[in-house]
């Protein structure tokens, strides 16, 4: 998860460049966090896939094999 102070930083870059060009040292920092961010967010997205189990309205398991088969590899690690 990323800090609130890296948020408002890409909010100010992000504002700063709709407003009047970045430096090129902006630019490279507004790209390191952007990419930093993004990380989080996939990160965060794949653990809460491995929780998710998907049901049918019968009550069958109907998780898909592909996501079964990752969850228990996570947990023999």
């Amino acid at each position: 998860m990323l800090t609130q102070e890296k948020l408002a930083r890409i909010n100010e870059l992000a504002n700063k460049s709709k407003k009047e060009a970045l430096s090129q040292e902006e630019k490279l920092e507004q790209q390191r966090l952007r990419e930093e961010y993004l990380q989080s967010v996939r990160s965060s997205l794949k653990a809460n896939l491995m929780g998710v189990k998907v049901v049918d309205p019968e009550g069958k398991d109907v998780t898909p094999k592909k996501l079964k088969r990752e969850q228990n590899k996570r947990k023999k690690h």
